[in-house]
């Protein structure tokens, strides 16, 4: 019985950080207690060191399961980041109502949207920030007339949030002109999307698509704008269908590198293969502020592109990065043995085989393959004498 409560103790950590759970916190804006379900990732209570970006789901009552399951199937994947969600319960007593509404006249928020506006921004945010590990990389996202009032946090000249999901927004007065002079004035680098479709409310339809037509000339490095009009979908339903794409559309330099990715954009290179893998990462850091490991099969992408091009002096900068990257494992002196390799100097590439035995295995690279190759670098024939260093060429 004690062997099995001590497990509990510490399983239960793991247990508890996987779990989905509510909360409240007694707004003094709102002079009210407001729910809110959070959900953190499954290596929260693991990695103690690790801040993860965080999702603030408007509606949060019917937005929450399906953003959920599509962050938590990207990121099995390792497609998506682990995100924190938290969904504001907005839908009870039709709070959403109150909390965005709205001044006719102006667009600008009455005195109690103004209220709730603060209470993300001077309440519940700090919480959150306070209690959980969150990396600086902040989302919001809300369906129909919260997906119009998420819109405000634009109107800082630095907003609260990196990312915008609006789907089928309800705008208030002269929205669909200010967000694009917004979206434009802004320096930061900015993520926004939104959706309509064949089927939604026309009164929203309309504005959207000319929010469309005005964003999307707006020509910005620093701004990833996309808009979708799902032809066959509702105004409900169209939630669907958008989340997925809402989050590729965010999340998708953090992809590792894909069949196209490396077709359209690394095999054809002519050189600077590594330097591509350096800068993809660079900017999942500047971009996601995410500073991640360069995975294992990014590695083997760039040996294959490198391979396949004949730059095999590639070879050197691919191990160097290993080396700080996997610095126990066989990869670095791995990249070595096959530039030696390539190049003919067979004892040289035995060597680093030899040496690559010694250290951890990673992936596919195993003692046995080092061994096989040393055995093979072994019986190699031809050996590839390097040239007097006062030879012409």
């Amino acid at each position: 019985m004690r062997k099995v409560l001590i497990f509990f103790i510490f399983i239960y950590p793991i247990i508890t950080f996987s779990q989905t759970s509510k909360d409240t916190i007694f707004s003094q804006k709102l002079k009210e207690d407001r729910e809110f379900t959070i959900s953190l990732p499954e290596s929260y209570g693991t990695n103690k060191t690790k801040k993860y970006p965080i999702l603030l789901l408007l509606d949060g009552d019917y937005l929450f399961d399906p953003f959920h399951g599509a962050l938590k199937y990207g990121a099995y994947w390792d497609d998506i980041p682990e995100v924190i969600i938290v969904g504001i319960s907005q839908n009870q007593k039709d709070e959403r109502y109150t909390d965005c509404g709205v001044d006719p006249e102006s667009g600008l928020p009455d005195a109690k949207g103004e209220l709730f506006y603060e209470f993300i921004s001077q309440e519940l945010m700090p919480f959150l920030e306070k209690s959980y590990r969150i990396a600086p990389f902040k989302i919001i996202a809300g369906h129909d007339v919260t997906a119009g009032f998420l819109n405000f946090y634009l109107y800082k000249d630095q907003p609260l949030f990196n990312a915008y999901i609006s789907l089928s927004p309800k705008f208030p007065v002269s929205m669909e002109e200010t967000i694009p002079e917004r979206l434009a004035a802004l320096n930061q680098p900015l993520f926004y999307y939104q959706a309509t479709a064949g089927g939604d409310l026309k009164s929203n339809k309309d504005r959207i698509i000319q929010l469309d037509s005005l964003a999307s000339e707006i020509k910005k490095p620093n701004l990833f704008y996309h808009f979708d009009n799902f032809p066959n979908a509702s105004h409900y339903s169209l939630v669907l269908h958008a989340i997925p794409n809402a989050l590729y559309h965010i999340f998708g330099i953090y992809q590792p590198i894909s069949i196209n990715e490396y077709n359209e954009k690394i095999a054809v290179l002519p050189s600077g293969y590594v330097d591509y893998l350096n800068k993809k990462y660079e900017t999942i850091e500047k971009l996601l502020a995410l500073k991640t490991r360069i995975r294992f099969n990014d590695f083997k992408a760039i040996e294959a592109a490198i391979i396949k091009n004949k730059a095999y002096d590639e070879f050197g900068e691919l191990s160097n990065l290993a080396e700080k990257q996997y610095p126990k494992s066989m990869l670095g002196n791995y990249e070595l043995a096959l530039m030696y390799e390539y190049t003919g100097e067979f004892l040289k590439a035995r060597k680093y085989y030899q040496a690559a035995y010694e250290r951890e295995e990673i992936g596919n690279l195993t003692q046995n393959l080092m061994y096989d190759k040393m055995e093979e670098m072994k019986n190699a024939k031809t050996q590839v004498q390097p040239a007097p260093s006062d030879s012409k060429p």
